[in-house]
């Protein structure tokens, strides 16, 4: 479990899910996966607790993707997944899709 001093963010989602990162595991995705998100946390934090669209994977019931639109045709996309009652950030990017899978939420 995240002592407080490591959590970078935690966000209330409208599905009743509380997201959360941790420093480490930010820079993970800042710095291997997705460098370009690096100076979009505020961004994300929106696309978690004000999305446009939430969709439950089609190949983990417990893995969610938050949508937000930030222009045309273009949306951040929080990966996230439900584990023993919270749930954590996997990945985050900007996609220019919204991935298959059925729709839980839109506003």
């Amino acid at each position: 479990m995240l002592q407080g001093k490591d959590i970078l963010f935690e966000v209330e989602t409208p599905i009743d899910l509380l997201i959360r990162c941790s420093h480490d595991y930010w820079r993970i995705i800042t710095v291997q996966k997705h460098p370009v998100m690096a100076d979009k946390i505020d961004e994300i934090k929106d696309c978690l607790g004000k999305p446009d669209e939430v969709r439950e994977s089609r190949s983990d019931r417990s893995v969610y993707l938050f949508y937000r639109k930030i222009r045309s045709n273009r949306w951040i996309c929080a990966v996230t997944k439900r584990l023993n009652g919270t749930g954590f950030l996997i990945t985050t990017y900007i996609t220019d899709a919204i991935k298959e899978g059925n729709s839980i939420w839109s506003r």
